[in-house]
């Protein structure tokens, strides 16, 4: 089986999550890297970091450039641990995804976010001290500081392997 994965990833989360991927799967990977020519597989892992909401314009390229491909996504996301939001954001992917293609699944993870965005977040509840968004939003960027971790890795690389098997079939 020829496998390739593309990732886009700006702070390094993405990268950790291909990183994994391709221990997973290296004997079989044609190609691990930014997107930039598309390669001929057998299964392309796709991933993004989420960039508000959606998978980064550059993985929104690729995505509807695959025709009549076997695809597995993958993403991180500063936000989230709810099902229901990686679900959102799983779907905003999709709609980018050609109908010819067969979706595998999907993985998502938490990801640590740039000190910037703390720094807004403090400088704001300082304006706003009563704000509860904001509070959360804080306190969110706390809990995922040291993310993706050693768990998050061992449920990706799981994933991927759910996701050869399925390729497989």
């Amino acid at each position: 089986m020829k496998i390739c994965i593309y990732y886009d990833s700006i702070t390094g989360n993405t990268k950790k999550i291909a990183d994994a991927i391709y221990e997973t799967c290296k004997d079989e990977v044609v190609y691990c890297d930014k997107p930039h020519k598309l390669q001929e597989a057998d299964l392309y892992f796709v991933g993004s970091w989420t960039n508000k909401g959606n998978c980064s314009s550059v993985i929104q390229n690729l995505l509807s450039s695959l025709k009549n491909k076997k695809i597995a996504y993958f993403g991180t996301c500063g936000f989230g641990g709810s099902s229901e939001y990686y679900a959102s954001l799983y779907q905003r992917a999709k709609n980018q995804i050609d109908a010819s293609n067969v979706i595998l699944g999907h993985f998502f993870c938490p990801g640590k976010m740039p000190e910037a965005i703390k720094d807004r977040y403090v400088k704001l509840l300082q304006e706003h001290p009563e704000d509860k968004k904001l509070q959360v939003s804080l306190k969110n960027f706390e809990e995922v500081k040291t993310r993706p971790n050693t768990e998050d890795i061992n449920k990706a690389q799981s994933w991927a392997k759910e996701m050869i098997k399925e390729a497989l079939q």
